[in-house]
């Protein structure tokens, strides 16, 4: 036998070996049984968590959306991380458009308990006209460090950043450059590669705080948004750097509008403009974002359907954060408080960041409109706290 004849015979053998293999897997796979593959969820505290049961899981297993997402991808995050030591997480993600009524059973008691009782038949309403905002330009600046707005966009037609293959992340890449490139005026900008991003860039966004690196949560990581990282993702900011855009990151888009100083009304102002324009630029070249009557924007994380928007100050509040009411007045406001390093930081020097809880259900006005009238609140007690008075007087109602 010829030394190339010997190699065929190898070669086919290894292949016969592969298919045998592969074939022995499919079997052991078809043996074993939801209740063999069911997480264990009895150490867990998250939404993802109350809701799935065995009976749930069996039935969501053997579906999957036209793009192969499956229920485990549905909840690996909430497999892997139990519980946050700041927030109540979600514990799941879409891996496309088609996820949130491909696994409604799952999804729709966790929008519901996240989203304050939004009920399946609930229609989300939208408002994205800066001139419906009460105030928000009178914000103590001594107190309030600085504002944001941001939201998530998706671009229809591509899967989510947990489940997208690369190609389709550069396509969504090239959309984004394409479409910013066009703005004009104090929303002219730039785009930069993570990349092919030069040291001496890297360090002047991050000075900024402008630069999203490489996720180090655990909740992003085990949503498989790390994927093939850097490739494909980057920020685009004006030339004023107060108006952003994170391509590729927990979403297809992450708009930004921030600025140091109380002022939110010139904060939501810029944004309701630049996303407007954006999402014009976008049906210009055929793309339209992911959107229902119900679930309004679409986007990865449950947590930010509706209008995906958080707006946030950076506030100090020394005195109010150590009274025991601190809390409940956050609830009763409909604010969350986190640190001013993000979702896995604590506050430092009684400084932090304080945004809208809500995200579904309420417009996008309405709920910079809370936030405008919660810090305002606070910022009033934090000096009635300074001088010693008591702030009972103030206190709010539940809204």
């Amino acid at each position: 036998m010829t030394l190339v004849s010997v190699a065929g015979a190898s070669a086919h053998l290894f292949r016969m070996c592969l298919f045998s293999c592969d074939n022995m897997a499919k079997l052991t796979l078809k043996r074993l049984s939801p209740e063999d593959e069911y997480p264990d969820l009895s150490q867990h505290n998250n939404h993802m968590s109350k809701v799935l049961t065995l009976d749930i899981y069996k039935e969501l297993r053997e579906r999957a959306t036209p793009n192969g997402f499956t229920i485990d991808g549905v909840i690996q995050t909430g497999v892997d991380n139990p519980g946050h030591p700041f927030i109540m997480t979600v514990g799941c993600v879409a891996g496309d458009e088609e996820t949130y009524e491909v696994f409604k059973e799952l999804l729709d008691p966790v929008i519901e308990d996240r989203h304050g009782g939004y009920k399946p038949s609930d229609k989300h309403k939208t408002d994205i006209n800066p001139d419906n905002l009460k105030g928000g330009d009178d914000l103590d600046s001594d107190y309030v460090l600085s504002s944001r707005v941001r939201t998530g966009r998706s671009v229809r037609g591509f899967c989510l950043p947990p489940h997208c293959s690369r190609g389709e992340r550069r396509a969504v890449e090239q959309l984004s450059i394409e479409a910013l490139d066009s703005l004009s005026g104090d929303l002219q900008g730039k785009y930069y590669a993570l990349k092919n991003m030069s040291d001496a860039e890297q360090q002047q966004l991050i000075d900024d705080h402008f630069l999203f690196d490489k996720p180090v949560s655990p909740l992003l990581l085990a949503s498989g948004m790390g994927r093939d990282w850097p490739d494909a993702r980057g920020i685009w900011h004006n030339d004023n750097k107060t108006f952003l855009v994170w391509v590729n990151e927990e979403d297809h888009l992450r708009v930004i509008s921030m600025q140091k100083g109380g002022n939110m009304k010139e904060v939501f102002n810029r944004f309701c403009t630049g996303l407007t324009k954006i999402e014009t630029l976008f049906k210009e070249r055929k793309h339209e974002f992911m959107w229902n009557e119900h679930l309004g924007y679409v986007l990865t994380c449950p947590s930010n359907l509706g209008t995906g928007l958080r707006a946030g100050v950076h506030v100090k509040l020394p005195n109010l954060s150590k009274n025991a009411k601190f809390e409940d007045i956050l609830k009763k406001l409909r604010l969350q408080k986190r640190g001013t390093g993000g979702v896995d930081t604590a506050a430092v020097g009684g400084v932090f960041d304080i945004s809208n809880a809500d995200r579904l259900g309420f417009s996008e006005v309405e709920l910079v409109q809370m936030v405008v009238d919660g810090v305002r609140l606070m910022v009033e007690m934090e000096k009635k706290l300074e001088k010693g008075q008591s702030m009972d007087d103030i206190m709010p109602a539940q809204k």
